[in-house]
């Protein structure tokens, strides 16, 4: 008996002993590493209670979602991304990708045009200016590499070196997916202006952003930069960088607008009246750029599924509809294709034109009947 109790003894101290180093190990990692960004002070926080958007100590969705996961639903989550294998997750073989001139994308003109470089991230060229859109250029979407699975493509339509001047970068939120430490970081001599959701510039600030480049906005709150407008419009989702920070920065999605043209971007939302309000106060859009991945019937609050995606689109009044959030990371556990595939039946079924471009491809707001290859 005074045997076991030895080795019980043995074992709660060395648990103990395990939980504390894990623990120091964690408040280590984050204070150190910059990638996790800033934190929001509590003077930021009394300046945000005048937002709708904020409640007692942080941030909410006009519905009360997404729900705390309970324990059992935390386990099933855990269970199935570390041991379940995903089928086709990740394509056979690295995807090829255009690459774009550099020297011609200096150049381009005045007409309005998109470059996706997968996820969600857009060199948007409109009016002679050149918007980024959630550049997210990282191989890997996770505060360190060995965090997270890389992107399905080795090489990038342009690198940041081979971008142009960049007169305003837009960030929906600060997941690691559309906010990248290291693309801010290897941009910041080429970015005039950025504009976020509220709270998020306490992580630009921390890597060394200048706070007078930064513009925060709340949902419906609208600004024009070199005479193109902003619209910070809503979506259903959530944030933060770590454990102890959820919610503590806004999200949103965009409309961009110009004398030529007008944009939608989701950013990341799951379905809801949002969208039908965007449409009804700024559409309609030539081009609602939509989610359209990384979904799952256990978190179907903050992610549509792709046939949502298409409904979204009509909401929105947009006059192309065009799937992004797919095609370079897999931060789910559906197929890659999965998105593309049930996303594109459902648009035919509703009517609404789907553009499919490659990686890389141009899309020219002027041309948007050209048809697409069904490259993957």
């Amino acid at each position: 008996m005074k045997k076991l109790k030895k080795i019980g003894t043995y074992l709660l101290l060395s648990t103990i002993f395990l939980l504390v180093v894990l623990t120091l190990s964690y408040f280590a990692f984050v204070n150190f590493y910059p990638s996790f960004g800033g934190d929001v002070s509590d003077e930021r926080k009394e300046r945000y209670r005048s937002s709708k958007q904020f409640e007692d100590d942080g941030f909410v969705n006009a519905k009360d979602v997404p729900k705390d996961a309970s324990f059992s639903e935390t386990l099933s989550i855990a269970r199935k991304f570390f041991f379940e294998k995903v089928e086709n997750g990740r394509p056979e073989k690295d995807l090829t990708v255009l690459k774009m001139d550099a020297t011609a994308v200096a150049n381009y003109g005045k007409a309005t045009r998109l470059i996706w470089f997968g996820h969600s991230a857009f060199l948007l060229q409109v009016d002679g200016k050149n918007i980024l859109i959630d550049p997210m250029f990282g191989s890997v979407c996770a505060p360190h590499p060995w965090l997270g699975s890389e992107r399905f493509y080795k090489e990038l339509p342009l690198t940041i070196e081979q971008l142009p001047k960049i007169d305003a970068v837009v960030i929906s939120h600060d997941h690691y997916d559309h906010l990248d430490y290291e693309s801010i970081e290897q941009l910041k001599t080429k970015v005039d202006a950025y504009f976020v959701p509220l709270g998020v510039g306490v992580h630009l600030e921390a890597w060394g952003i200048e706070s007078i480049k930064i513009t925060e906005m709340d949902w419906w709150q609208e600004t024009t930069f070199k005479n193109i407008q902003f619209a910070c419009t809503p979506a259903q989702h959530f944030s933060g960088r770590k454990l102890n920070n959820g919610q503590s920065t806004l999200w949103a999605s965009w409309v961009i607008k110009s004398d030529s043209s007008s944009l939608f971007f989701s950013g990341d939302s799951g379905y809801g009246s949002h969208f039908e309000q965007i449409g009804e106060t700024y559409g309609p859009f030539n081009v609602a750029m939509m989610e359209c991945g990384q979904y799952d019937k256990l978190w179907p609050d903050i992610h549509m599924f792709p046939e949502e995606t298409a409904q979204a689109g009509i909401d929105v009044q947009a006059t192309t509809l065009m799937p992004i959030h797919w095609g370079a990371f897999q931060l789910a556990l559906h197929s890659w294709t999965d998105p593309i595939e049930r996303v594109s039946k459902k648009a035919e079924a509703l009517r609404i034109p789907l553009i499919t471009p490659n990686i890389g491809e141009p899309i020219v707001i002027d041309d948007l009947q050209k048809p697409y290859d069904t490259w993957w």
